[in-house]
């Protein structure tokens, strides 16, 4: 039975994936003039998608089981039993009340009793099917009945709903469709909470209808939307890479320029994440490539394992951050935005760096606090070998001149993408086996299910915030709590979206906090002199950030367990030791947004702003002040620059760093005089009468 399903999930997720694709040529076909459904219109698109995403969850979670504590997931199974409650008083046929509690079954029993996951896989894989066909069969009449559906239109979009949270439950754990249901209870029952956070309390059948018939709403609404656009291709793109042998080689020309020294294998680590982030933008993906490869080379070097760890997990969240290819939060904003996604790719040019000088810097502190031995290994990769496949970063070079000329991301991702297998089945030394690419076809979806699926939840949280206008009410709390100072507000803001990132996924971090926290930050960020277009930009790179800062902050940090899953270390201790290594991003991100000249770490909002000549005046400070930020904070995290320094000392740099951060010349002038006696004095320090000997 399991191989029967394997081959059945490989033809379907092939399948699924030449669909995607077909639609990017599809308008240049001849069946453009046929008007298909599922080919033409943006609803039935999406329902396509939200179909193969639970067909391949179910069924992938057929072969492979994984275990959910049932105490865990007994909150989402109480939820459910309210809602389903609520159908059952529905004005229905008893048959299709009957249908409601099986759907209700093949869903949510296994939160009950994990025993009976397996069968239940099946025949939700089977219930799939249901809605999406009435969907492709009534879409135009659904849209004018989303108001006032019929009886079948809510058996099929409570079907769609509980399918939905059934296949995150079984991808991700309960936390992700708990809050989707807290949402949808809170919009159900809001009339009996007292005070700001009442609402009127909405009918269950019109919360079905608005989930399952509206076009811009629920399920199928424009973040789901964004996983069609966008995320399929750059998950396709990232199996093709890596399937046709190109991220070895990638690995390969990182390893080329970090040498023999003792911080090489932080190097080459911080190297490769920032090479496969061009492609993949999922960091614990790369977290996982990165670790397999560099593991040997920081045993060889006697890293200790805990800092080896953390370096890797801190690396591999990098690629959220990376342009071209940012993982899906950037896409978001492309939507909630509505600006041109090559301004995201600037801004986000200067936090990338920023984030990857911290990661370099304490790795150089540590190796040198440390006395590491240097990198044994026979022979480096010589420069011949870079030039030989150098044409590997072509199809990079192609999507950021594309994307600046104007092209749709899956144009040209697609062109990219088939740009990858020319190049591996020209090339000689490479040219895979057909069944890889195949292997690249399939894996390119199955990759896509834990975020396209964490997508649609936010779609619905995002859809039921709307309606009971909770985001308005949470402001005003915000507002209310902060006062005037927007670092109050921006301190709750990133606690907050710590906090929530320890249970979702970093695209379900930025959309409830964009929606329920952007529009004070925004607010607060104008009242302090950012005009209004720079401080929606500022505001919500801050929240990016911050979001991707979650996959590295414990207790629950998902880069922390891919790192922890190869090194062999302790969860919980690598994450530690990952918020350690990342201590500066902290700072970083809270910068971008607490004055105009901080937003000059973004680079657009000041010179869409500021004259040329004083917005560049900005940026060069900032940088600067910035980068030396990094150098204090890592110095006092490690305790070592050129030598050992005092606990005193410690504290004064840590003090000096986060004056340097705080975007205010004059804190900063002030850190920069306190701070360079005492590096100069290190330096002088390590000069011991032996170096000055062996010196002369």
């Amino acid at each position: 039975m399991d191989s029967l399903v394997k081959r059945l999930v490989a033809v379907l997720a092939i399948i699924g994936t030449l669909y995607h694709l077909y639609i990017v040529i599809h308008p240049f076909t001849p069946l453009a003039t046929l008007k298909i459904s599922i080919l033409d219109l943006t609803q039935v698109q999406r329902a396509v998608h939200v179909f193969l995403i639970a067909i391949l969850g179910y069924l992938g979670s057929f072969i492979h089981l994984r275990p959910r504590h049932r105490i865990g997931a007994l909150p989402l199974a109480l939820m459910t039993i309210l809602i389903m409650v609520e159908f059952l008083r529905l004005d229905l046929p008893p048959s299709l009340r009957v249908f409601g509690v099986f759907i209700w079954a093949a869903t949510m029993l296994p939160t009950l009793i994990p025993s009976s996951q397996k069968w239940s896989n099946i025949a939700c894989a089977v219930l799939s099917f249901l809605p999406f066909v009435y969907l492709v069969i009534h879409y135009e009449a659904l849209i004018y009945r989303a108001i006032m559906p019929e009886p079948w239109d809510l058996v099929m979009s409570f079907a769609e709903v509980l399918l939905v949270l059934g296949v995150i439950f079984r991808l991700s754990g309960p936390i992700m469709p708990t809050i989707v249901m807290i949402f949808l209870l809170y919009n159900i029952y809001g009339d009996g909470i007292p005070g700001l956070f009442a609402n009127p309390g909405f009918d269950f059948d019109m919360l079905l209808g608005k989930m399952y018939c509206e076009t811009e709403a629920g399920i199928f609404g424009s973040i789901t939307g964004v996983s069609v656009k966008y995320l399929i291709y750059f998950t396709i793109m990232g199996a093709i890479v890596t399937r046709l042998n190109f991220g070895r080689i990638i690995a390969n020309i990182a390893l080329l320029f970090v040498g023999r020294s003792p911080a090489s294998p932080g190097r080459a680590c911080s190297m490769m994440a920032v090479l496969m982030g061009m492609f993949s933008g999922s960091g614990a993906a790369d977290t996982q490539f990165v670790a397999t490869l560099t593991k040997p080379l920081f045993e060889k070097v006697k890293y200790d394992k805990m800092v080896a760890a953390g370096v890797i997990a801190t690396v591999g969240s990098i690629a959220y951050i990376t342009p071209p290819v940012m993982g899906s939060i950037s896409f978001i904003m492309v939507e909630l935005l509505s600006i041109p996604y090559s301004l995201i790719i600037v801004m986000a040019i200067g936090p990338m760096l920023l984030y990857l000088l911290g990661i370099l810097t304490y790795n150089e502190l540590y190796v040198r606090k440390a006395n590491l031995p240097p990198l044994d290994i026979p022979a480096l990769i010589d420069f011949s070998y870079f030039k030989r496949y150098c044409y590997v970063f072509i199809p990079i070079i192609f999507i950021i001149f594309m994307i600046y000329r104007g092209y749709s991301i899956n144009i040209t991702v697609t062109s990219a993408t088939i740009l990858f297998a020319l190049f591996a089945y020209i090339d000689p030394t490479l040219r895979p086996p057909l069944a890889e690419l195949m292997k690249g076809l399939e894996e390119g979806i199955i990759g896509l299910l834990p975020i396209a699926s964490a997508v649609i939840a936010a779609n619905m949280i995002m859809s039921m915030m709307v309606m009971s206008g909770l985001a308005s009410k949470f402001s005003i709390i915000l507002m209310n709590i902060s006062g005037s100072s927007i670092l109050i507000a921006v301190l709750l803001t990133g606690f907050f979206s710590l906090v929530l990132g320890m249970g979702v996924p970093p695209i379900a971090t930025y959309v409830l906090t964009s929606a329920l926290t952007a529009p004070t930050i925004q607010k607060l960020a104008m009242l302090n002199g950012i005009p209004e277009e720079a401080a929606l930009m500022a505001t919500h790179m801050f929240l990016f950030y911050f979001a991707v800062l979650a996959e590295v902050t414990p207790p629950v940090a998902l880069s922390a367990y891919a790192s922890a899953s190869v090194m062999g270390t302790d969860p919980i201790k690598t994450g530690v030791f990952a918020a350690r290594v990342a201590l500066p991003k902290y700072f970083i991100g809270l910068t971008l947004i607490l004055s105009l000249s901080g937003t000059s770490l973004l680079i657009i909002p000041v010179l869409h702003t500021l004259p040329l000549a004083t917005a560049l005046g900005h940026i060069v400070f900032t940088f600067f002040f910035t980068i030396m930020g990094v150098l204090c904070l890592n110095i006092a995290v490690v305790g070592h620059f050129r030598t050992g320094l005092a606990m005193v000392e410690r504290y004064v740099m840590g003090a000096c760093a986060v004056m340097l951060f705080y975007p205010s010349y004059t804190l900063s002038v002030i850190a920069t005089v306190v701070t360079v006696p005492l590096l100069i004095r290190n330096i002088l320090k390590g000069r011991t009468p032996a170096a000055a000997v062996g010196a002369a």
